[in-house]
């Protein structure tokens, strides 16, 4: 569609065509959301030098994220409920970022499974786990994303304690969703996500129904998932799931230098710089404004990636200036995956993919891994 250009016209038309309660999933933070609204804003805090005069043939945005070969050192970033914006959405964005050529995290918390998407990837994907309560599952969950070939596993730090999201308690939030009076105007209103939904058997946690003890339907699926969140969690845990996994791992939710100097200790792969979308601690700095100190305090010692407000494809180069080695993206994938499901969230990496391009051609450089902190204005 020759109208959509920015990340921002993909949110615009997703808002029309995601019922609300899906919609305001993926666009919320917690209580206030002053952590979400800072995650994107203090982006533009940041400004880049323009140089002129120089060489900007051959432009290239190839990385490398963990070893793999990237076409750009975006991944998409692991986000329950995806096949709630769109039927099938873990799959259609997983064959999207598949033929991009950028990495694809599946989530625990999930609509399609670890073996849906396999079934319609030929390349291994990233899945990202979370440690519950129930450690049989968990060890089931690691043995599964092996089965599949999943080449990285992300362990998300941050989510012992679900953090309070207003708009999900007030709309209700659950997959399916409770056919309320008012659920069911605002699902009648969008009859494309309707039909959709209606045409596809995958509408629950399909990595979670049938595979958890006690949970054999949806019915019993909520206060499943209410009681699972481990608040114990702790550093120790993370050398049993490295053996049992044995591959590449990531951590997710490093928020401060002192955790990223203990995730060193762990032995794992690479961190990642991440506030949950603001959707955790309202009140926490945001990812950008963090990364740099946490990107110093660890050197080369393990791989900084970085999540968190990225809606443009200058604000993945001003990550990379600032030490990250690769980025993900969340909600801008989601925009284009509730807007025009798997030509959107390909319309949506283009868009990135293009912002970068220019970008870096403006500033002098053409290759995306030569970009520093010199390329800032401080």
């Amino acid at each position: 569609m020759s109208d959509i250009l920015t990340i921002a016209d993909l949110k615009d038309l997703a808002r029309r065509r995601v019922p609300k309660m899906f919609f305001d999933y993926a666009d919320s933070g917690a209580w206030t959301e002053s952590t979400y609204r800072a995650n994107e804003e203090d982006f533009g805090k940041i400004k880049f030098r323009q140089r002129v005069l120089v060489d900007m043939s051959n432009r290239s945005l190839e990385s490398t994220m963990i070893g793999e070969k990237v076409a750009m050192p975006v991944a998409l970033a692991p986000t329950g409920l995806t096949g709630m914006q769109h039927a099938d959405g873990e799959m259609l964005a997983a064959q999207a970022a598949e033929e991009f050529g950028v990495p694809f995290t599946l989530s625990t918390m999930s609509i399609c499974s670890i073996e849906d998407v396999a079934s319609v990837t030929k390349k291994p994907f990233w899945f990202q786990l979370y440690v519950l309560r129930d450690k049989d599952f968990v060890l089931n969950l690691i043995d599964r994303a092996k089965a599949a070939k999943c080449s990285a596993l992300v362990l998300t730090l941050d989510l012992q304690i679900l953090g309070q999201r207003h708009k999900d308690i007030r709309n209700g939030l659950s997959a399916p969703p409770k056919m309320t009076l008012a659920n069911i105007v605002d699902i009648a209103m969008r009859p494309r996500w309707l039909m959709g939904i209606a045409a596809t058997p995958r509408r629950t946690f399909r990595n979670i129904v049938g595979h958890a003890k006690g949970v054999g339907d949806v019915s019993s699926l909520g206060s499943w998932t209410n009681e699972q969140f481990d608040p114990q969690l702790s550093w120790k845990d993370v050398a049993w799931i490295k053996e049992r996994w044995g591959g590449k791992l990531i951590l997710k939710g490093i928020l401060d230098k002192e955790d990223a100097l203990m995730a060193v200790e762990t032995g794992a792969d690479a961190i990642v710089v991440s506030n949950h979308g603001g959707r955790q601690l309202d009140g926490a700095s945001s990812s950008i404004m963090a990364l740099e100190e946490i990107a110093d305090a660890v050197g080369d010692k393990i791989e900084v990636h970085m999540d968190g407000g990225i809606r443009s494809g200058q604000d993945v180069l001003k990550a990379l200036c600032l030490g990250a080695k690769g980025t993900y993206i969340g909600r801008p994938f989601l925009y284009g995956l509730g807007a025009m499901g798997k030509e959107g969230v390909t319309l949506a990496l283009e868009i990135i993919r293009k912002e970068m391009d220019i970008t870096l051609a403006l500033c002098g450089k053409r290759l995306v891994t030569d970009m520093g902190k010199d390329q800032l204005r401080r």
